[in-house]
């Protein structure tokens, strides 16, 4: 498959033309949270709080980056495991939110908010995370900077490498990596 280079925050034509499958490189801005700012923004939406950023087409990337080394931005950045995010991660869709990046499967009630509200979600490579910290080029803590490293940060990503892992047609790559094991155990 070729590679779509895309921008955030994302456009829903963007999300139709996405599969499972497809590497992608992304530029723009993406945000970063884990669980514990999940926790907060879903407790924000439920009381009508103003929110640190509008949810509007964005993408979230779950990652809590380590501090940064002398002479760079940003330490590394690897992604986290998503379903620790899947308690929440449906009314962040329904909210806005257009996708998000993480590592590892998905809940049936992720990928069904995935399918109606048309968003995408993308894998990163775990592991890679001094890599994937060089497409980093500006970050800024935008919110709960009590909770440190899992702190929402508003990064400038150029080229973020990432593959489509849910797409809005109801596509699942580890869902069909086991079929295909099976078929090819056989």
């Amino acid at each position: 498959m070729e590679t779509q280079r895309i921008s955030s925050p994302l456009e829903a034509e963007v999300i139709e033309r996405l599969t499972v499958g497809t590497p992608v490189l992304i530029s723009g801005v993406i945000y970063t949270a884990r669980d514990a700012a999940h926790r907060r923004i879903v407790r924000s939406l439920d009381k009508g709080d103003k929110l640190p950023f509008d949810l509007k087409g964005q993408t979230i990337y779950y990652t809590g980056p380590s501090p940064a080394p002398p002479g760079r931005i940003i330490g590394s950045a690897g992604p986290t495991t998503s379903t620790r995010m899947d308690a929440y991660t449906p009314r962040l869709i329904a909210a806005g939110i257009r996708a998000m990046i993480g590592k590892g499967s998905r809940s049936p009630a992720v990928r069904e908010a995935i399918k109606k509200n048309k968003s995408v979600y993308f894998v990163a490579i775990g592991g890679a995370g001094a890599l994937l910290a060089r497409s980093i080029k500006k970050v800024e803590v935008i919110a709960y900077e009590d909770l440190g490293t899992e702190a929402v940060r508003r990064l400038t990503v150029e080229d973020f490498p990432a593959i489509v892992a849910n797409d809005i047609y109801d596509g699942d790559i580890f869902e069909q990596n086991k079929a295909r094991y099976r078929r090819e155990a056989r």
